[in-house]
This record gives C-alpha cells, sequence and structure tokens, in this order.
C-alpha cells in the first residue's frame, strides 16, 4: 500500500514497517477524507482480507477513530488520531528501551491484589 510523501519524508526508516490493519484503515481514510466508504471497498482497497475488516473498523470506531452511518465509514476525529498515533509510538520507544511488558504478568499480580472495593474488606 502506497504511502503519503509527508509520511515519507519525515518517518524514520525503522517506522516504515509493514503498517497494522488499523494504520491501514486510517491511512486510507485519512487520504481520502472527502469520501465514506463501504467496508468492502475499504478492504479491497487496503488488501485487508474481507473477513477481517468488520472487526478492524468496529475497534477503530469504539475508539472513536472512525465514524460510521448506514453501510458507510469514514475517517475520525483527527485530533483524535493524531493523540493516538503520539501515544503508539512513544509505547513502541518504550518497549523498544525497556522490553514490552508481559501483559500475563500483569493480569497475574492484578488478580491477586487486594482493592478497596474487595468484599473481604467488607466482612470486618
Amino acid at each position: 500500500m502506497a504511502i503519503d510523501m509527508e509520511t515519507f519524508e519525515n518517518t524514520p526508516e525503522d517506522e516504515l514497517q509493514e503498517l497494522s490493519n488499523p494504520e491501514k484503515v486510517l491511512q486510507f481514510l485519512i487520504a481520502n477524507d472527502d469520501h465514506a466508504f463501504k467496508a468492502t471497498e475499504i478492504a479491497d482497497r487496503t488488501e485487508i482480507n474481507r473477513n477481517s475488516i468488520s472487526t478492524v473498523l468496529g475497534r477503530l470506531k469504539d475508539r472513536d477513530l472512525v465514524r460510521h452511518k448506514g453501510e458507510y465509514w469514514a475517517i475520525g476525529d483527527r485530533e483524535r488520531i493524531r493523540s493516538f498515533d503520539r501515544y503508539r509510538r512513544a509505547t513502541e520507544r518504550l518497549n523498544e528501551r525497556y522490553g514490552s511488558e508481559d501483559k500475563d504478568a500483569w493480569r497475574a499480580h492484578a488478580a491477586d491484589a487486594e482493592t478497596p472495593n474487595d468484599e473481604s474488606d467488607n466482612d470486618e
């Protein structure tokens, strides 16, 4: 999939790796922000499997990154998209510097941690 020249010129080479499906959709919709598209059109134009596109669009909609009306999808709020992109890039840099988080370890710890709302506190 093509990228715009601003992205080409301003993005470090290591960040020009294969885009994720959500990134492909956002990039496509930003480049075509004067139109709304059916999910199948987005899938075809971004080369995303048609069986996957509904999930991708639904998750982007949940994050207010795309808008949906009837059968059509369009880009969402640009400031929200910029904010999301800054967060993603910061997370990637931190993961490169310190290593990525072990989600299972976090979940295991969180399940054992007592909280003020813990039912055992109410029994006293």
